[in-house]
């Protein structure tokens, strides 16, 4: 995580923020209050259609706040310009979303050549976010998405999500769609890369074991209420809301089971 001087320091700030529809009358998040601060990994947890992907579109103005403020290193997002905004903010999804006629090098590209970055400098850049994310340039700046296998892609989409060097990173629900052993893999990855980076990050997911592993926090919702926030440790030792001690309950039944199997006796050969 982060150093000492940057843990009491938030990089993002969330106050009283609530986001309705339909004049009111659907409340996708409730007056939530929270702070991410430098160097963290946050991750929102809870159940479809609990706010936590509203929550997060918020901070970089996918969506608005039908009430309350979003702070992003001390400045209100409202008075920043939103393109500009995003464009310092690096944004990783379940879909992916490579352009499909573009090769790994150019998708890579895309943001630092809004930002009129130098060919070489790019140039340069690519091949440390490829070799940052175990994909050799050398092997694969050519090639188009097509020809990558999921987990490859979804390395892609991390290495472009940080090419133009943001503070911050947002994913939602990044690793969701691999399959078991890759997803396993490109968690552990991205956490020696968020550590190594000192990268602030705020990660949607409705995996609590993929929480535990990964937080530095977690943040719990359901129906648009922030219910708790604290480290894995906190949360697995103090919940404070029954439907937090829910969602823990199959991650500790998971573990003991692996544990009586590890210590049943077996066949001896």
């Amino acid at each position: 995580m982060s150093s000492e001087s940057d843990i009491a320091t938030p990089l993002i700030e969330l106050r009283q923020v609530s986001k309705s529809y339909d004049d009111g009358r659907t409340v996708a998040v409730q007056a939530t209050d929270l702070q991410v601060f430098k160097g963290e990994l946050l991750v929102l947890i809870g159940e479809s259609g609990c706010g936590k992907t509203t929550t997060l579109k918020m901070i970089n103005r996918l969506e608005e706040p039908s009430a309350g403020e979003v702070f992003l290193d001390g400045s209100e997002v409202r008075s920043l310009d939103a393109e500009h905004l995003r464009r310092n903010i690096g944004y990783v999804f379940q879909g992916i979303g490579l352009f499909p006629h573009y090769t790994v090098a150019d998708n890579i590209a895309v943001v630092p050549r809004l930002h009129r970055w130098s060919e070489e400098r790019i140039a340069e850049r690519v091949e440390q976010t490829l070799d940052l994310v175990n994909l050799p340039a050398a092997r694969f700046a050519e090639r188009f998405p097509d020809q990558l296998s999921g987990g490859q892609q979804q390395r892609v989409g991390v290495a472009r999500a940080l090419a133009a060097q943001p503070e911050l990173l947002l994913m939602d629900e990044p690793f969701g769609a691999l399959d078991p052993v890759t997803r396993s893999e490109l968690q552990e990855e991205f956490k020696q890369i968020q550590q190594q980076l000192n990268l602030t990050a705020v990660m949607v997911t409705h995996d609590m074991t993929e929480a535990l592993l990964l937080a530095d926090r977690i943040a719990v919702m359901k129906t648009g209420e922030l219910l708790q926030v604290g480290s894995p440790v906190e949360l697995l030792n103090q919940p404070q809301h029954a439907y937090v001690e829910e969602i823990l309950a199959l991650p500790k039944r998971r573990a003991d089971q692996l544990e009586q199997l590890l210590h049943a006796p077996g066949d001896q050969v």
